[in-house]
């Protein structure tokens, strides 16, 4: 088949054991990034299948419709990003694995890289070294601090290992589902949720945006955090209220955030008020971007592709109407 990718920004794929596995498909792959209609039309005028780097362009109606080859979009994870319903009407197939047993080692880390960053204020020491300026401040120890996690899932419990591991109290927020399984495994969850932020030291979350999570947390919760608080987002931008990062960093609560995804991505404004603010530690989106991950998360990519090919579809999302 005649496959492409995506949004490979730096090439990265072709360099994974997992692209061997396409070596008997005609690939193409595509290490920019455009949102032009007309343009993605002509670049995928001969797709047969699509690869999807995560969320980083949107699978319109408008682009399906003008995409007669296309047969299947293959991706990993949740699909806010692609119009399924569309996809059935054009006769596309929709698969993405969505859950898997392998743990979210590069995800989890990075949160924690974030957390140690924002409490040692790594990012304003070193400026100030490099200013001639010496130290800048003082940082909190993490034993004996208390961190909230929101959304208890996969990476949320691999991070509560990590912050157990630096003698941090952790205690958990989630749906009423999730706080119920939290307590079922014994793990202490906050009395209310305006305890939960008031009381932490850090809030980490870990939630999948879906329609019923976006703007899930308020400019109300940020501001009932502590002055000496930090809130570290790795999951997905849409899961703060519009606005509510802004109204935070102005209010002074909490007093650091420490993010790793933007309502728009990829984030090239140099002039964007909330990444040039002293207050913030910003990373591009970068939780998944390891070459361990990458090729785990594009293993069963391809898998599905091959399973395609084979006339045994995997994870399918959607049905096709012929």
């Amino acid at each position: 088949m005649q496959v492409h990718i995506l949004d490979d920004w730096f090439d990265t794929l072709r360099q994974l054991p997992s692209f061997q596995m396409l070596d008997e498909h005609e690939v193409t792959v595509w290490t920019d990034h455009s949102e032009d209609l007309d343009t993605l039309a002509e670049r995928l005028k001969d797709a047969e299948a699509l690869v999807l780097f995560r969320e980083r362009t949107h699978i319109t109606a408008p682009l399906l419709q003008r995409l007669p080859h296309l047969k299947l979009i293959s991706q990993r994870g949740v699909y806010p990003h692609v119009d399924v319903d569309a996809c059935s009407a054009n006769g596309v197939m929709l698969c993405s694995r969505t859950s898997g047993d392998t743990p979210p080692n590069a995800a989890a880390e990075l949160t924690f890289a974030l957390l140690l960053a924002a409490a040692r204020q790594l990012p304003q020491q070193m400026q100030s070294l490099r200013a001639g300026h010496w130290q800048m401040g003082v940082g909190q120890t993490l034993s004996g601090r208390r961190l909230g996690l929101y959304g208890y899932g996969r990476i949320g419990k691999q991070v509560a290992q990590y912050a157990s591991a630096f003698g941090m109290k952790v205690w958990w927020w989630a749906s009423d589902a999730g706080r119920d399984r939290a307590l079922a495994d014994g793990a202490e969850v906050a009395p209310s949720r305006a305890a939960f932020f008031a009381e932490s030291d850090f809030v980490s979350l870990h939630v999948r945006l879906t329609a019923s999570t976006r703007g899930l947390v308020s400019a109300t919760d940020l501001m009932r955090m502590k002055a000496s608080a930090g809130f570290i987002n790795t999951s997905r931008a849409g899961l703060v209220e519009e606005g509510a990062l802004e109204q935070a960093l102005a209010a002074g609560r909490p007093g650091t955030l420490a993010l790793d995804v933007f309502d728009r991505e990829p984030l090239t404004d140099t002039r964007d008020p909330v990444i040039n603010h002293p207050n913030v530690i910003c990373t591009p989106h970068i939780g998944y971007v390891t070459e361990d991950e990458l090729n785990l998360q594009f293993t069963d990519i391809y898998d599905q592709i091959r399973a395609f090919a084979a006339g045994e579809p995997i994870h399918v999302i959607n049905p096709v109407r012929e």
